[in-house]
């Protein structure tokens, strides 16, 4: 377990590029808003460490990575997010730690409420809830003093809309941790906070959405606040920011365009 300190958090530059050198374990990282922060703390000089279910896709984002050039390490392991021994081997397998950023998990339990099951709400729970758990008591034993862990939850959870209350009961748990995980790991000088995340162009918001082309995606995107959807890359630049300033903590931090506010 990291010590209890009586040190305060250290100070550093919040800017992004003090990223560099670090380590930054991202948990759902082959895709999406995690293959997209993934980039860009690759580009900063991070060692980055990508973990999820599936091999061929891992392999395949691990390779991505590894061919935008840099000096800087990328490692892939296999784990499912609510799997504690393979999240606790991909620590294992990253060595030091400095930064944790889960994104695993979709809209499992999304669905009319006649319709949603014991099971699917039983693995969304898993998969979010008992997920961020796992990865918190972890990186509480791993994570060194002005460490941090950025969970992920959606603006579904302040503007619900009909056939998502079993996925979004779920979000809104993962939004209900962050604090009580910051007040915990402080003394340890470790950070939890959150990103509340709108639209944004993933390969699971195109299966959801049944946008199978740019262009449908681009006309889809027409509607939203700024004319359209936001890239990966954008999302996952405020987990980037997050990491880097040290003072940053239990905080929910909303990324949507402004789409919430339509």
């Amino acid at each position: 377990m990291a010590d209890i300190t009586t040190a305060p958090v250290p100070v550093r530059s919040p800017l992004p590029e003090s990223l560099a050198g670090s380590t930054v374990l991202i948990i759902g990282g082959s895709s999406g808003i995690g293959l997209g922060a993934a980039r860009l703390l690759h580009g900063l000089g991070a060692r980055v460490v990508l973990a999820g279910r599936d091999k061929a896709r891992l392999d395949a984002a691990v390779d991505d990575l590894r061919s935008a050039g840099g000096d800087a390490e990328v490692l892939g392991a296999v784990a499912d997010a609510a799997d504690e021994d393979a999240v606790r081997a991909a620590f294992d397998l990253a060595g030091t730690v400095d930064h944790v950023l889960l994104t695993a998990g979709g809209l499992t339990g999304a669905g009319p409420i006649e319709t949603v099951t014991a099971d699917a709400a039983r693995l969304a729970y898993e998969q979010r809830v008992w997920g961020a758990l796992i990865t918190a008591r972890i990186a509480a034993e791993r994570l060194p003093a002005g460490g941090s862990v950025t969970l992920t939850s959606g603006v579904l959870v302040t503007r619900p809309r009909p056939g998502v209350a079993g996925a979004i009961g779920v979000a809104g748990g993962v939004e209900t941790l962050v604090g009580a995980l910051a007040v915990e790991l402080a003394p340890r000088r470790v950070r939890v906070n959150a990103v509340r995340y709108g639209q944004f162009d993933t390969p699971l918001f195109r299966g959801a959405g049944n946008l199978p082309t740019d262009d449908a995606v681009a006309a889809a995107g027409t509607s939203a606040p700024l004319g359209r959807f936001g890239t990966a890359e954008e999302a996952g630049a405020v987990p980037v920011v997050l990491m880097a300033n040290p003072y940053l903590n239990g905080q929910i931090f909303t990324a949507d365009g402004g789409q919430s506010l339509a």
